[in-house]
């Protein structure tokens, strides 16, 4: 399952969104550090199910009257302070968490409301701006420091005569997340000496910034927006170029606990809500404030910020594998029972082998499901295709 982990300084909204996302029970407070030990739960994308193209929708627990919300794991951990790359605050807790990560929600007080150590201020008194800097600044230093302790192994290996350096940098590096082939990427983007014992600290450090910048993208979610000053969003977008996406995790948490008692109509990601039952005049006036900031931003921003992570960042696609390719159903009959999210360009195979190894091992051929016709090999999937895998360990 993709992982997506919550960062930023204390007191910046992460557990309100962590909790808006999820619907699990955290401890949300206006100080810092309120969150010691890391929260790790369940929450989804949203992308249109396939059901949308048949008579009926399907049915399935993840689909709401075609909206498909699929899972992923969402990380939120202790804020993080300056100078956490050298231990201060929670900092070390909290960077060894992000190892696990796939991508990262930076999570920013657009109000300007609290300063760098996340204690409260006048709105607009701190620079958001500094908060988008300094996370990426913090873990990038964290993992040149990572490096730079491991490095002596890296050149007591390079005495060996079948020396492979790519091999050896990917397996210092195995534990935050990167693979071979991305130290070949990051390695072609630089410029080194062949002989890691000639490797200068800013080598060092450039290797760590480009391998976290392939293997830790960031979002950055301009949280608290609502209470924003005029012009303070701008002023994000265009200091950064990571993509921003405007938020109120404090909204969208008022709108699930209000759908959940049924209070309002509202599926995470729409872009307003519909009030069913009789509310008081308070109840009212905060859902309008809620209203008009979806109004201006097109939602609340936490459905957006995720699927921005994992289908944009992440480049990822939603597929379906079925067992009977015309009615897609597995072999109880459920109707669109399962959806992968895989990265772009992936084939029927990789299909396969996300679903189990052994189907991938028995992979024989591929049918698509709308059109009923076989596809090769190499065919690239796309997001929303219905594929019936035949394989040797198949059912």
């Amino acid at each position: 399952m993709i992982t997506v982990a919550l960062a930023g300084k204390p007191n910046a909204g992460k557990s309100t969104f962590y909790t808006a996302a999820t619907m699990a029970d955290v401890d949300v407070a206006n100080y810092p550090f309120t969150t010691i030990d890391a929260n790790r739960g369940v929450t989804h994308v949203r992308t249109e199910c396939p059901c949308l193209d048949r008579e009926e929708r399907c049915g399935n627990e993840n689909c709401r009257d075609g909206k498909r919300y699929v899972p992923v794991e969402l990380l939120d951990v202790a804020g993080l302070v300056p100078g956490a790359h050298e231990g201060k605050g929670l900092g070390n807790r909290f960077l060894d968490e992000l190892t696990n990560a796939d991508v990262v929600l930076n999570v920013v007080d657009a109000s300007g409301a609290t300063n760098a150590e996340g204690e409260p201020v006048e709105v607009g008194a701190h620079d958001p701006l500094d908060d988008v800097d300094f996370v990426e600044e913090e873990m990038d230093l964290w993992l040149a420091g990572i490096v730079d302790r491991n490095w002596e192994g890296v050149e007591r290996k390079s005495r060996s005569p079948d020396f492979d350096l790519e091999a050896s940098i990917a397996e210092l590096l195995t534990g935050f997340g990167a693979t071979e082939r991305d130290v070949t990427a990051v390695l072609r983007g630089l410029e080194y000496p062949d002989d890691p014992k000639a490797w200068s600290d800013g080598d060092r450090e450039a290797l760590a910034r480009a391998t976290r910048r392939r293997t830790k993208p960031i979002v950055v979610v301009a949280n608290k927006v609502d209470a924003a000053p005029e012009g303070a969003l701008d002023r994000i977008r265009e200091g950064t170029d990571k993509p921003v996406v405007p938020a109120t995790a404090d909204g969208e948490l008022g709108l699930r606990r209000a759908a959940e008692a049924g209070v309002v109509d509202y599926d995470p990601g729409d872009g307003d809500f519909e009030v069913r039952g009789d509310i008081s005049e308070e109840q009212r006036r905060g859902l309008d404030a809620i209203r008009d900031a979806m109004a201006e931003h097109g939602g609340t921003g936490v459905q957006a910020a995720l699927n921005a992570a994992v289908y944009d960042l992440l480049d990822r696609i939603t597929v379906y594998p079925v067992q009977d390719a015309s009615k897609w159903t597995d072999g109880t009959g459920d109707v669109l029972p399962d959806a992968f999210l895989l990265p772009s360009g992936a084939t029927p195979p990789d299909l396969a082998y996300a679903v189990h190894t052994d189907i991938g091992e028995g992979y024989l051929h591929a049918v698509d499901a709308r059109s009923a016709r076989r596809i090769g090999e190499g065919h690239e999937l796309s997001e929303g295709d219905v594929v019936k895998i035949v394989s040797t360990a198949g059912p």
